[in-house]
């Protein structure tokens, strides 16, 4: 009876091509995939069903952007969001006038040359102040959006990582939140400030709006610490600042993208509303909500000074929920 040869880690078991398998050493075998890889061109090789090259594996987030490139309703509201932040940032491109100029002898006429919107109530240019307070809308849902999404996160994370009294001293810290109305709210904080800035509005936002974030923020927390990977990386040694900033964020990172995304919609609606009470911004400041509020008495007269920048305001507020809607579908992978 022949001797069994024994094992040798060091060897490769490699194909013949023929159907068969020959027992290659590990030098061997390099050898033959040079041959192999010279013999195809360098051609990357074939997928398991032999039709075309293998492809890498893609992430969350570039599958993510490559379901967005092919997404038109993505795709739509990224033009008007782009336009809108074009036109933020230099709203002289597309209107010459000056949205503070006015002329009574003009007041509530309709449109002529250069004044394609007419004029409002104080004879101001429709037109110009439109799209100037495109500049207010935007900055006031960013700044806004961006306070609440950092401080929501960082309050929520942290209490959904160490649990404990923390956690359920937020809870009920954002119970109490949560039982304040919105738009009462603003009525009784910002009647008290006198300035004209987007400041006071931008603030109160941020200090009502961070709850509904710190709540998904604890929640996909949780959800992420509970993986294997995190489990590992523990047992591995990784201390507290690692796992939340390196395996546990980068994770957990989505759904408040979500939720923030189409809240920036709600801040900007929010912010009209609280200018067309009088308690947002105020005169002289540029905004479509006080624009709103001064054309409501004048609107069977004169109903164009209404519509335009009722118009505006919801196309822009539409544009970022549809937005979001995308990035949800697109980051969601039960949806897939």
């Amino acid at each position: 009876m022949p001797e069994q040869e024994p094992y040798e880690p060091e060897r490769a078991i490699a194909g013949t091509g023929m159907g068969g398998q020959m027992d290659l050493g590990a030098s061997e075998a390099v050898t033959l995939e040079q041959r192999t890889s010279a013999a195809s061109g360098g051609r990357a090789p074939r997928g398991p069903d032999g039709t075309g090259p293998q492809e890498k594996a893609r992430s969350l987030w570039s599958d993510a952007w490559h379901d967005l490139r092919r997404n038109p309703v993505f795709l739509l509201s990224a033009l008007v969001i782009l336009f809108l932040v074009v036109i933020s940032i230099r709203p002289s491109l597309i209107a010459s006038g000056n949205p503070l100029h006015c002329d009574l002898a003009l007041a509530q006429e309709g449109s002529r040359s250069g004044h394609p919107f007419g004029f409002n109530g104080q004879g101001c240019d429709v037109y110009t102040r439109t799209v100037y307070g495109a500049r207010t809308s935007v900055l006031v849902g960013v700044l806004s959006t961006l306070g609440v999404a950092v401080l929501g996160s960082v309050l929520g994370g942290l209490a959904g990582f160490f649990g404990g009294v923390w956690d359920a001293v937020l809870s009920r810290v954002t119970d109490i939140f949560f039982a304040i109305p919105v738009v009462l709210g603003g009525l009784v904080l910002l009647s008290v400030i006198t300035s004209n800035t987007v400041w006071p509005v931008i603030g109160f936002i941020v200090l009502l709006g961070w709850p509904q974030i710190s709540r998904i923020a604890r929640g996909s927390v949780i959800t992420a610490q509970q993986n294997d990977y995190v489990q590992a990386a523990r047992a591995l040694g990784a201390n507290n600042s690692r796992l939340l900033l390196r395996h546990i964020a980068p994770n957990a990172v989505a759904p408040v993208i979500v939720v923030a995304t189409i809240a920036l919609g709600t801040y900007i609606s929010l912010e009209a509303t609280l200018s067309f009470l009088g308690v947002g911004l105020k005169p002289p400041s540029v905004s479509w909500g006080i624009d709103i509020s001064a054309a409501a008495p004048y609107v069977r007269n004169a109903p164009h000074a209404l519509l335009w920048p009722s118009g505006a305001l919801a196309i822009t507020v539409l544009a970022f929920i549809m937005l979001g809607d995308a990035v949800r579908d697109a980051l969601d992978p039960k949806l897939r």
